[in-house]
């Protein structure tokens, strides 16, 4: 009963927040019926009701996040499978290379870490030594996008498996606030947890998981359609030098090791 009343009076907030924020200006309310994308359930506190700049910046996410919903996900997704972009075919170039955002993750084993794993700024050279030169990021934000990731990841693997300069990354993104709760993430954890499958070389997938509101981290890497699979091959500085999205075809699966083979033989 008590669990029951605590969670009645955070979504009383979570609305009064919503149309606080919605109302002061734009008059803009939807209906309860109106499904919007609020998957974290997050809300603005309420000592930063008087900061405008917060009340702002929290506007704008609201629309944003109610003008994209599932269901144009959906459709999206049924109209091309999600492959809502084609692969790059060469490799981007250095200098025109983006940073990959800074992510905390979780491995199932409950430890937390930071992805990517980077020169940048690093005076040791035992670091440097270890970090690796090509590291492909596998994002995913729900189970429909798994059998898209695999569709990379597997042949990834197969190509670099004797290679100790590669690391390969398959990050779930759990967003849900009650998940993300420290004693039931622990938990989840536990429950996520599995044998380590047999791996044949060097190279392991490695699984990992991101708890929490990841909102401005999804606008950096402009990921809107929530269904589909992101990859992203990053160097060892951070850089962004190849991208691809849903299913993987021939064509772009043998760009994706192309590039990630060059970054291997980069010497800066």
């Amino acid at each position: 009963m008590m669990k029951l009343k605590q969670l009645t009076s955070y979504r009383s907030a979570v609305t009064f927040s919503s149309r606080l924020l919605l109302n002061q200006q734009d008059k803009l309310l939807l209906p309860a019926t109106i499904p919007a994308r609020l998957t974290s359930n997050r809300f603005l506190d309420f000592y930063q009701l008087g900061n405008k700049d917060a009340i702002e910046k929290e506007r704008a996410r609201l629309k944003d996040e109610m003008n994209r919903g599932y269901f144009a996900d959906m459709a999206e997704l049924k109209e091309h499978g999600g492959k809502i972009a084609t692969a790059n075919k060469i490799i981007i170039p250095a200098m025109a290379a983006v940073k990959f955002p800074q992510l905390e993750v979780n491995s199932s084993s409950g430890k937390s870490f930071k992805l990517p794993i980077t020169t940048f700024g690093c005076e040791s050279e035992s670091v440097k030594a270890d970090t690796p030169k090509a590291t492909l990021m596998c994002l995913s934000f729900r189970a429909t996008s798994q059998v898209m990731t695999d569709s990379w990841s597997a042949p990834f693997v197969e190509t670099f498996k004797d290679s100790n300069k590669v690391r390969l990354y398959e990050i779930s993104f759990i967003e849900s606030w009650l998940l993300s709760l420290t004693p039931i993430k622990k938990l989840l954890l536990l429950m996520l947890k599995k044998s380590k499958p047999q791996e044949n070389g060097v190279l392991h997938k490695q699984i990992a998981y991101a708890f929490g509101d990841h909102y401005y981290f999804r606008k950096e890497l402009k990921i809107l359609n929530l269904l589909t699979g992101y990859m992203f091959l990053v160097d060892k500085l951070g850089r962004i030098r190849w991208q691809g999205f849903g299913l993987a075809t021939p064509d772009e699966l043998s760009s994706l090791l192309s590039c990630a083979s060059l970054l291997l033989e980069e010497e800066e």
